[in-house]
């Protein structure tokens, strides 16, 4: 079945975006931050969690299409399937080393 193929796909993309981003949420002193406006960052550790998923699901589904949050729109060959990531939600929380629901940071 097509859906728990892609279901599973974005299940380890995510986990292994995830593990990059526990390693970034705990050196968050030294990653590096920029603005794209008024209390709306983008840190390296958005933009490599975005990288590993992208790279994974797109390697996976060549065809599909791509919308990121970080780096944009990609039209796919088949334009009834498209990945819409978003690859960390609450950037400005996880600047502030505010601890996340089931992330150990010690």
């Amino acid at each position: 079945m097509q859906g728990s193929a892609n279901l599973n796909l974005m299940i380890k993309a995510a986990r292994k975006a995830g593990r990059a981003l526990v390693k970034d949420f705990r050196e968050v002193e030294n990653l590096q931050v920029s603005t794209k406006g008024p209390g709306d960052f983008v840190s390296k550790a958005d933009r490599e969690a975005e990288r590993i998923i992208k790279e994974d699901l797109m390697g996976a589904r060549p065809t599909y299409g791509w919308l990121g949050e970080e780096t944009g729109e990609t039209e796919g060959v088949d334009p009834t399937r498209r990945w819409i990531v978003d690859p960390l939600d609450g950037t400005t929380n996880f600047l502030h080393g505010l601890p996340l629901a089931g992330v150990d940071s010690t």
